[in-house]
């Protein structure tokens, strides 16, 4: 079933600004998203949005790439990022950018975006990739490129490198280094060369900032062979202790479809220091399919479905140990080569002038997330639940199901780090999200729950509903629930005081 993207829409407002005209404003009403979901259960309030100020720290990141080849306009969104929740911010610094004119930095862009966010209470994570094209071997300013390789251009990278923590280590502790070297158009960024990059930065980086947290590899898909060398060659070069953690990007359709290779690429580094974190970096849906969306885009995406893989991968992501960055914050304008196009993987809409339009579906969504889910609140790793589900909507015959018996649902726990009270996420996993928001019903049993009051809520629209005393039991330390609604979004069973609603 499809539904036109007009009957998702929130109220349009406006507001008028030199900068950014006809921009729409961030909805802040208890009814911000409008979908066709509806449930039996009675409604009690919605999920109160929290700024990036009031959170101490949490799993996620914002993606604000490209502006270093002004496919995005940072002025024209950046209203838009503390309200959604997300300290750390995701830049790319743009050797290329910066030194246009060969042994002349121009800091003005970069001093301009860091010095804001960080004025608005964000945390940059800053990439120093591409290359330069004043050096002969500086490698390319674009992605694809390859990297600096010449004696000339590698000297020159370490001045770049230095220069930039020096500029900015009292305002940025996050770094990268390149971003995913095996997409390279030809072939130069062997892992070999890659690990030594990677090195010889991360050396200059804690030399002259020793707090530094460092990210290493950002490969663009998880290539195991490519890992594996990777990681030996740190490793057996005793420089693993450089990096705080190790990133990978990974589009695929389903964005449950793909934990197996994630474990993978987590167990080649924890064999060698099983304390290395593992980031997620870009990621994210469409908005619309259509010739030139990038990765994933071919296939009829809305503004549902994006909305719902955004939050099915970060929920995934949080559910495994993985910290997670959403690609990205707006629509990406690319003007370079002989087509542009819009990449409309952003949480806002823009055009092709770089102007916002207005939040998505996608961006309360994600706000929703951000709102619930701090570093407060600690995984439950030792899980047990059973769930009682119709195989056929119209049989009332019931099967039991176990963990690990029924790959159709995802379902993690987490209980608060001081009070203990407990919340568990829940969505169908088995395939692509759609644009059908009709829920099935399940019975649930959670042993070793804890809970005062158990709501229910549906992180899409952050809506809040109450969990009538007839639908739930507890006897013992196992709590059972009966016709809880589930569907391809995430919902949770929360105990009532870890959701702040308005």
């Amino acid at each position: 079933m499809k539904y036109s993207i007009s009957s998702y829409l929130i109220s349009f407002v406006v507001v008028l600004s030199a900068d950014n005209a006809l921009a729409q404003k961030i909805d802040t009403s208890a009814d911000r998203v409008k979908t066709d979901f509806q449930i039996s259960l009675p409604y009690i309030g919605s999920v109160k949005p929290r700024s990036a100020t009031e959170i101490e720290s949490s799993n996620w990141m914002i993606g604000c790439e490209t502006l270093d080849r002004d496919f995005a306009d940072y002025d024209s969104y950046k209203e838009y990022l503390n309200p959604l929740g997300i300290k750390l911010i995701r830049l790319q610094a743009g050797w290329d950018k910066t030194e246009h004119v060969k042994g002349n930095y121009d800091w003005a862009w970069l001093d301009h975006i860091i010095n804001d966010a960080t004025k608005r209470g964000l945390k940059p994570w800053l990439q120093i990739s591409y290359g330069n094209h004043n050096y002969p071997g500086g490698g390319g300013a674009n992605l694809g490129a390859g990297m600096p390789h010449s004696d000339e251009a590698l000297k020159a990278w370490d001045k770049w490198a230095e220069s930039l923590v020096i500029r900015y280590k009292d305002k940025v502790k996050d770094w990268e280094v390149w971003n995913e070297p095996n997409f390279s158009d030809n072939a130069e960024n062997t892992p070999e060369k890659t690990a030594m990059l990677n090195i010889r930065t991360a050396e200059i980086i804690k030399r002259l900032q020793p707090d530094a947290k460092i990210s290493g590899l950002a490969l663009g898909h998880i290539s195991v062979p490519y890992v594996q060398v990777f990681a030996k060659i740190l490793y057996e070069k005793g420089k693993l202790h450089l990096f705080d953690n190790m990133v990978y990007h990974d589009y695929v359709y389903n964005p449950d479809a793909n934990y197996k290779e994630v474990e993978e690429f987590k167990h080649i580094f924890h064999q060698y220091d099983p304390k290395m974190k593992i980031r997620q970096g870009e990621n994210g849906a469409p908005s619309s399919g259509g010739p030139g969306r990038g990765a994933i885009g071919d296939y009829d995406w809305t503004e549902v479905s994006q909305a719902k893989w955004d939050v099915r991968r970060m929920l995934g992501n949080l559910g495994h140990d993985v910290e997670c960055s959403v690609f990205t914050i707006i629509d990406i304008a690319y003007t370079a080569g002989p087509i542009s196009r819009l990449n409309v993987k952003g949480l806002i809409e823009s055009d092709s002038t770089k102007k916002v339009i207005r939040p998505k579906i996608a961006y309360y969504a994600v706000q929703n997330v951000a709102a619930v889910f701090d570093h407060s609140l600690l995984r439950i790793t030792d899980l047990h639940w059973t769930y009682n589900r119709n195989l056929i909507p119209e049989n009332k015959d019931q099967v039991l199901y176990t963990k690990g018996t029924d790959r159709s649902l995802s379902v993690y726990g987490y209980k608060h780090k001081t009070t203990g009270k407990q919340l568990y996420t829940i969505w169908n996993d088995e395939y692509i999200p759609t644009n059908s928001n009709v829920t099935r019903s399940v019975d649930f049993n959670f042993v070793g729950a804890n809970f005062n009051q158990p709501v229910y809520v549906d992180i899409l629209t952050g809506k809040v509903y109450e969990i009538p005393a007839a639908q739930w039991s507890k006897q013992g330390d196992t709590y059972s629930f009966k016709k809880i609604p589930i569907y391809d979004s995430p919902i949770l069973i929360a105990d009532k005081s870890l959701i702040t609603m308005k």
